[in-house]
């Protein structure tokens, strides 16, 4: 299911829960009689279209009438108006990880200029993506970039991982791995429990894949995005405040 600025959306619901609570019951209820197999819907909410509702089953939005009898899912709400994409933007509210709450002692940290900008990934050293996307960052100017080493794809992820952690300039051998295909060497060992606190963070924030970006003003993006993306996103949370 596909993943859907998030102020204006907190607006939106903020003026509108009330009447989500009116039909919520109503919904529920549908929806359960008619889809037995359903999964747990953990929130209700209004929609800027009467008579149209929000279900929230974890990060994926469906849609519903008052009543639970009909159900759009995979769609995005569309404001044509505005042209912003109300569903993107509850996606993105959703998903918001606040980057002050990054651990970032757990984060190998390198940088280009000044390191104004910041930007932290979440990345398994095995990850074709991840390696496009680590080529993509070396043309960002004036950036800090945070990694957080998440072994997810098997055993020899987690031993690559661990000799990247380990290594007395751990940055440097992350990029002579991930741009150059220089193998990390093996032996050195330190406290690697960094690697395990970087996956239940990913656990607690619904973290499920690699490459993961998170950006200064909240959002996050899932995947090797283009580097005028980045960009873009940079500048967003650079005018954060």
């Amino acid at each position: 299911m596909k993943r859907l600025t998030w102020v204006a959306a907190a607006t939106i619901a903020l003026a509108l829960s009330p009447l989500a609570h009116a039909n919520e019951a109503a919904i529920r209820k549908g929806i359960a009689e008619r889809l037995p197999d359903f999964p747990k819907i953990d929130e209700v909410r209004s929609t800027p279209i009467p008579g149209l509702f929000e279900l929230r089953v974890g990060m994926d939005l469906f849609y519903s009438d008052a009543t639970g009898q009909y159900l759009l899912q995979d769609a995005h709400l569309i404001d044509l108006k505005t042209k912003r994409n109300l569903t993107q933007a509850r996606i993105d509210q959703l998903s918001s990880v606040d980057f002050a709450s990054l651990p970032l002692k757990d984060a190998l940290v390198w940088k280009r200029g000044n390191g104004e900008r910041k930007l932290a990934v979440f990345a398994d050293p095995n990850c074709g993506y991840c390696k496009r996307l680590e080529r993509t960052l070396q043309d960002l100017k004036d950036v800090t970039v945070y990694t957080f080493l998440m072994p997810i794809l098997g055993e020899d992820s987690t031993k690559k991982s661990k000799a990247i952690w380990c290594a007395k300039d751990n940055a440097t051998v992350w990029l002579d791995w991930m741009l150059r295909a220089k193998p990390p060497t093996e032996g050195a060992s330190c406290d690697d429990e960094a690697l395990e606190r970087n996956k239940a963070f990913a656990r607690k924030h619904r973290i499920t894949g690699t490459p993961a970006l998170l950006f200064e003003d909240g959002t996050r993006v899932p995947g090797a995005i283009g580097l005028a993306a980045i960009e873009e996103r940079l500048k967003r949370g650079g005018s954060k405040g």
